[in-house]
């Protein structure tokens, strides 16, 4: 016998809220403050408008804007009528938002009222602008019904995740509601522990990713959300919001980490207030993690995680950081989160034992339901139950895991596997680098070497770089070539990727297709 089970509606977050903490602050931006009351009151005028366009359970809601205050009332009011949300990277252009349509077939499409040329570029879909647009003038003529949750079951899809790849046909991982309420109970137990109403966040990264799992979090717990004032991240201001508003959690990515480290004025920045820094969604380089440290205090943690798992792989808590353990230079991301199982695996899928290296395969209720309408993709992601990260890495007798790499990134020179990370963590040793990525090339006698694209301290020669390299590590990991640049490129999510890497090599004329 089936036994259907009903779960909890994402939108019960924020509706419990709501009942609980009505005249708590909620949302901030600029001069504007609303309550969790009246946060909930526009989630109910939106779903009502929703549900008038006939959208529902099983609808789907594709928002494309850049944060704002009412990107919560979008998100929470497609849950609210039952609809699953796919946000979107705002600073994808019409053309680049066309495929990701095409695999998630919106009944409905939100937009940044500034983004022109989107609406055109996904035509027969609805359209209502966010700002000054569709969405406040529908809010104020749905004001004051309300909207019952609609009813989910375990396995329902709230949110279709696009992953941040930039290659082949754009994968949407479906995140379901009982998933992320896991997902949200395993961050408030294993990154912040304690977090309530008194706490408050910054949001220094976009709502569409990584951001908007860690909100919910707040949601949940009725923690203040503050947004920034404009699109960009100033350093500075980030800072004067800490203070203003006794931020006491950020989320944010390694180079976002760094500029706000960098900006930090012994003098004059307060960041008393800061209980939970958590970085994660790329490496951090073992002298940027110390300066962290130094500077924040023992606040800073880190956590592994893919889209595919919601950010629940690993943790490496505040306390542990004074003495970061590592494995051939790399520093750990921490032992596996409540409820969730690492297995280090070979290409076969056997296990391995600790200090062996393989893929990152995990289980556990963090794991998503699978790729939206791709068979292909879900064959090649699962292997005997087992999700397979791509990541290559290595568990240590204590259950701490090391990512040594992802398993895409890895060239072959002269018959030799190099792992790009294993070069980055090498060069950043050399007191005149700054940052380093490294990416293999081809090359017609050796099929790949590597090229290293730094940022150096003043005076720092290449050929200088290149001759210390031979000294630290084996001569067939040894860069081919250093290129010097003012800074490396980052993604909308702040990553440096290796896709970016050769797109800046290509622009320089540095690859050998644009010789």
């Amino acid at each position: 016998m089936t036994i259907r089970k009903r779960t909890t509606n994402l939108s019960t977050l924020l509706r419990q809220t709501a009942a609980r903490l009505p005249d708590r602050a909620a949302l901030v931006r600029d001069d504007v403050t609303w309550t969790w009351r009246e946060v909930d009151q526009r989630v109910d005028a939106l779903a009502a408008a929703m549900a008038d366009r006939g959208i529902g359970r099983g609808g789907v809601v594709l928002l494309h804007s850049a944060n704002c205050l009412d990107y919560l009332t979008v998100m929470f009011a497609a849950w609210r009528v039952g609809a699953v949300i796919t946000p979107t990277n705002s600073r994808l252009t019409p053309a680049e938002l066309v495929p990701l349509a095409e695999v998630v077939r919106p009944d409905l499409l939100v937009l940044d009222a500034r983004l022109t040329g989107h609406a055109a570029a996904v035509p027969d879909v609805p359209v209502w602008t966010l700002a000054d647009g569709d969405v406040p003038r529908l809010i104020e003529k749905h004001r004051g019904e309300h909207v019952p949750d609609a009813l989910v079951d375990v396995g329902d899809p709230a949110w279709y995740f696009f992953t941040s790849g930039s290659s082949g046909r754009p994968k949407a991982a479906v995140l379901t509601h009982d998933q992320m309420a896991f997902v949200v109970t395993n961050h408030i137990a294993d990154l912040m522990p304690g977090l309530g109403a008194s706490d408050a966040t910054l949001v220094l990264a976009p709502l569409s990713h990584g951001a908007g799992v860690h909100v919910l979090t707040h949601v949940a717990r009725g923690a203040a959300v503050v947004l920034l004032p404009g699109d960009g991240l100033d350093p500075v201001v980030a800072w004067e919001l800490i203070a203003r508003h006794r931020v006491s959690t950020l989320f944010t990515v390694p180079t976002i980490l760094n500029r706000l480290v960098a900006a930090a004025d012994p003098e004059r920045t307060d960041h008393s207030s800061l209980r939970f820094v958590i970085y994660a969604g790329a490496p951090i380089a073992a002298p940027d993690q110390r300066r962290a440290f130094e500077v924040l205090g023992p606040v800073i943690e880190q956590y592994y995680g893919l889209a595919e798992v919601t950010g629940a792989i690993t943790v490496f808590p505040p306390d542990q950081h004074a003495d970061v353990p590592s494995a051939d230079g790399i520093g750990t991301a921490g032992y596996p989160r409540t409820g969730m199982t690492i297995s280090i695996q070979d290409p076969e899928g056997t296990m391995l034992p600790p200090g062996q290296r393989g893929e990152i395969c995990v289980a556990g209720p963090a794991v998503f339901a699978g790729y939206l309408d791709n068979d292909e993709a879900n064959a090649k992601a699962f292997r005997d139950g087992w999700f397979r990260t791509g990541d290559l890495g290595l568990c240590d007798e204590a259950g701490l895991l090391y990512i040594t790499g992802r398993a895409s990134d890895m060239y072959i020179s002269g018959g030799s596997n190099i792992d790009p990370r294993e070069v980055e963590v090498k060069l950043r040793e050399h007191p005149g680098v700054r940052q380093v990525g490294v990416v293999g090339v081809p090359d017609p006698d050796w099929g790949e070497v590597g090229y290293a694209v730094c940022v150096v301290e003043p005076g720092l020669h290449p050929d200088d770089l290149l001759e210390w390299s031979r000294g630290v590590m084996a001569r067939y990991k040894v860069p081919k070539r250093v290129h010097v640049v003012d800074q490396l490129p980052t993604s909308a999510y702040g990553k440096v990727t290796t896709p970016l890497l050769r797109e800046l090599l290509r622009d320089a004329g540095l690859w050998p297709e644009a010789r």
